[in-house]
């Protein structure tokens, strides 16, 4: 005896999510990385484009120092000239710097003066000045601003009269920008969630919804039993899932007509079969020792068992005529198929055989059922003629329709027969009932009809004949 558990017991008992969930988990996830990398470049971008901003600020401010070295002093009106101490105090006098911006003016290597409330004392570092003081070119450079964090700094000599008289340095100090930008990110990350969220919640609602007809598939095929196929999917949308349920509705369709046919065949078969067998059981209960009469007996019970053989036949026909494959389409003359049903029909019975109209024309249609259709037509009308009768055929194209008529001057058949007697095993009450035969050749020739996609009308006046029509669609593929 074993303790431990099998795979497919493991399996049974793993926890598993819908299709719903992990849809909506795809797509979340795909959004969730999508939205990630979104703000990580977006900050990368927007960093970038500070310290491209911050360069430009640097140069703009050197530029405008420079336009007032060679300039004239607002106040006096006179040129600055060599007056660096001057120039510096016009040009910060005028100055707004930015947020975390400073400047600085040394002049002959001392410092001389700064913007207000610079971010920080970069002058009280000696190294620094130092630096700074002893350039001969302009330098660019990084600085570790304390609280105010790390800074750059543009350095750039003053000349005057072809000497260097002093330097400006402007240093730029992001912290508080680069502050602005993280809010900013952390804004659009918060944003980001709520969509998140938002899509979720609208994501679950619409899945439901677009999955619904795969539940209604689900459920429907719980409830489906052999005797009850009659239950339909509603479909309403038009996307692939949609698609799946007008799928599994038309396999419905088949299934149940594939049932109702096989119903019909064993109904049928079972209702018709049983008056010969019985009449074969008795005769063989009852047949004596006399030659005579088991030879009468014999042919009787053969009779009965050749018409239970033929009756099989046209029940199997039937059924298939539900089946895909019952029709073998191809190209059809319909002429040369009229004349050769004509020329077989001849020999059915003496009757006065005409040939009527045919149209030279083609169908895509099966040769053979047609046939086959057309040659029950003309031995029912045989079977309801008397020697001389006129029995006609003729194939003509009306309206769009091809029309293939076997007409005859029989009894015609009474205007309340004319739909029952297509049914399976369906006499007409009159002159029709002393037909012989199984009752199933109209039924034959109405499924052949329905195969092509056509009909079969009865046109009759009682006591003046009836005209049987095969109604074919004309111009189109049949089953398209």
């Amino acid at each position: 005896m074993t303790t431990g558990t099998t795979t497919a017991e493991v399996r049974r008992w793993r926890p598993s999510l819908g299709l719903r969930l992990r849809l909506l988990g795809w797509a979340l996830a795909l959004l969730t990385i999508a939205s990630l990398a979104s703000v990580v470049v977006i900050r990368q971008v927007l960093l970038n484009q500070l310290e491209n901003r911050i360069t430009a600020d640097m140069r703009q401010e050197v530029t405008e120092f420079r336009k007032l070295v060679g300039g004239h002093n607002p106040t006096t009106g006179e040129p600055f000239g060599a007056d660096l101490r001057a120039i510096a105090d016009t040009y910060l006098l005028r100055n707004e710097p930015q947020p975390g911006e400073a400047v600085l003016v040394f002049v002959d290597g001392a410092f001389h003066r700064s913007t207000d409330d610079p971010p920080h004392d970069l002058a009280a570092d000696a190294a620094l000045v130092a630096r700074w003081t002893a350039l001969r070119d302009s330098a660019y450079g990084e600085v570790d601003g304390g609280p105010a964090g790390s800074g750059r700094w543009l350095a750039v000599p003053v000349t005057i009269d072809g000497a260097v008289r002093g330097h400006v340095v402007v240093a730029e100090f992001g912290a508080e920008r680069r502050a602005e930008i993280d809010r900013a990110v952390r804004m659009m990350a918060l944003a980001c969630l709520l969509v998140i969220v938002v899509v979720a919640a609208g994501g679950y609602l619409a899945m439901g919804r677009a999955l619904r007809p795969l539940r209604q598939v689900t459920d429907t095929a719980r409830v489906i039993g052999e005797t009850d196929l009659s239950r339909r999917i509603a479909v309403s949308a038009t996307d692939e899932v949609a698609d799946l349920a007008r799928t599994f509705n038309a396999m419905l369709d088949r299934l149940e007509g594939a049932f109702a046919a096989q119903k019909a065949f064993v109904a049928d078969a079972g209702h018709e079969l049983r008056t010969p067998i019985t009449i074969v059981r008795g005769h063989l209960e009852l047949m004596g020792d006399d030659p005579a009469e088991r030879a009468e007996t014999v042919a009787l019970v053969t009779d009965e068992l050749d018409r239970m053989n033929r009756m099989v036949d046209d029940l199997l026909m039937l059924a298939r005529a539900e089946q895909p494959d019952f029709l073998q389409l191809d190209r059809v003359d319909v002429a040369p198929m009229t004349h050769e049903v004509y020329a077989k029909a001849v020999a059915l019975g003496e009757r006065d055989w005409r040939l009527g109209e045919v149209a030279e024309v083609s169908i895509r249609a099966d040769r053979q059922r047609l046939t086959q259709a057309l040659a029950q037509l003309a031995q029912n009308a045989v079977q309801f003629t008397s020697p001389g009768d006129r029995i006609e055929l003729s194939a003509r194209v009306a309206h769009g329709r091809l029309l293939l008529t076997v007409r005859d001057t029989g009894p015609g058949v009474e205007p309340e027969d004319r739909e029952r007697i297509f049914a399976r095993f369906a006499r007409g009450r009159d002159g029709r009932a002393r037909a012989e035969g199984t009752g199933l050749g109209l039924a034959i020739v109405a499924a052949i009809a329905h195969a092509h996609r056509g009909t079969v009308a009865v046109d009759s006046i009682p006591g003046a004949g009836a005209a049987f029509t095969l109604v074919l669609p004309f111009g189109r593929e049949v089953g398209a």
